[in-house]
């Protein structure tokens, strides 16, 4: 599987939230900004294994152009509150598996945005600044993604990771974020694809209802304890790291829930004002050490 080579890591990289490119974009500018974006991973993994990028052959699978988010919020109301059902659902969802007080909570009801992310801020040492509107952003793609099995939006941008993978035929695939949960569906959907190595970053893939229950294969019960979600297909090794300051990767121990996670990591990346950053992430020791002997290093 691994050893020394003088040829480059080929590497499908996933992005996670915030990447859209823009509307209206030609199919031309498109492919220049998903070739800025694939030099740029190349040279975060690059600079945490300590070589040259030009050892990383990375292609950037971009889908945030597929999905399509939910009804944005009308009027002020204090921020608190998002139109969208299923946003509203994301942001509970994951206000309560943080432990969210209920006194930052409207008792049972929905939980408001803008205490939710002050509460936030102070949970985890955050510079609240701009944090709003991440987690709007956060919730809104994760419902766009996950809103029916068989939405096309959620196709289209599983397909097209898929195509991705397909074309550059990568011995790793790194992915953050929202692109843990897409990049898993699409592995499932097509078990001819089959990387060495499958790398997931700040992963919600566990998140209870909105994320978990959602995915597709289905959880399944495992001897009468509760679901657990399916392993990767075609012997697929699967490596996840989480920081323990990123409140996206939520709840934390990914291989309490999923079969098949060879190691699961928990190392720091983030600081005060950069938490869940995916370049964070690719330049930390845990990725280096986790794909250096696929790079032959």
């Amino acid at each position: 599987m691994t050893g020394i080579t003088d040829s480059p890591l080929r590497v499908v990289a996933v992005h996670g939230i915030h990447n859209s490119f823009g509307a209206g974009i030609s199919d031309a500018r498109k492919e220049e900004l998903r070739a800025l974006k694939a030099a740029a991973w190349a040279r975060d993994l690059a600079a945490g294994l300590g070589t040259a990028p030009e050892r990383i052959d990375a292609d950037f699978a971009y889908y945030a152009d597929k999905l399509r988010p939910g009804p944005a919020p009308q009027g002020d109301r204090g921020g608190d509150f998002l139109d969208d059902p299923l946003a509203q659902e994301v942001l509970d969802a994951w206000a309560r598996e943080l432990g969210v007080p209920e006194e930052v909570a409207q008792g049972n009801a929905a939980v408001p945005l803008r205490a939710f992310s002050s509460w936030l801020a102070r949970r985890f040492d955050l510079a609240e600044g701009r944090l709003g509107v991440f987690v709007r952003l956060l919730c809104g793609e994760v419902a766009a993604y996950l809103r029916a099995a068989d939405a096309p939006e959620r196709l289209a941008a599983r397909e097209e990771v898929a195509a991705r993978i397909a074309r550059h035929r990568p011995r790793v695939v790194v992915a953050h974020s929202l692109g843990s949960v897409v990049a898993y569906e699409a592995l499932h959907a097509h078990p001819e694809l089959r990387p060495e190595l499958f790398l997931t970053l700040g992963s919600p893939l566990a998140l209870p209802r909105v994320v978990f229950d959602r995915l597709v294969p289905a959880p399944q019960p495992a001897d009468g304890t509760r679901a657990r979600g399916a392993g990767l297909p075609g012997g697929i090794r699967w490596v996840n790291i989480a920081d323990p300051g990123d409140p996206v990767a939520v709840p934390p121990g990914l291989s309490r829930f999923f079969d098949g996670i060879a190691l699961d990591h928990t190392t720091s990346v983030s600081s005060l004002f950069r938490f869940h950053h995916a370049d964070n992430y690719l330049r930390c020791a845990a990725t280096a050490a986790t794909i250096a002997p696929y790079a032959g290093l």
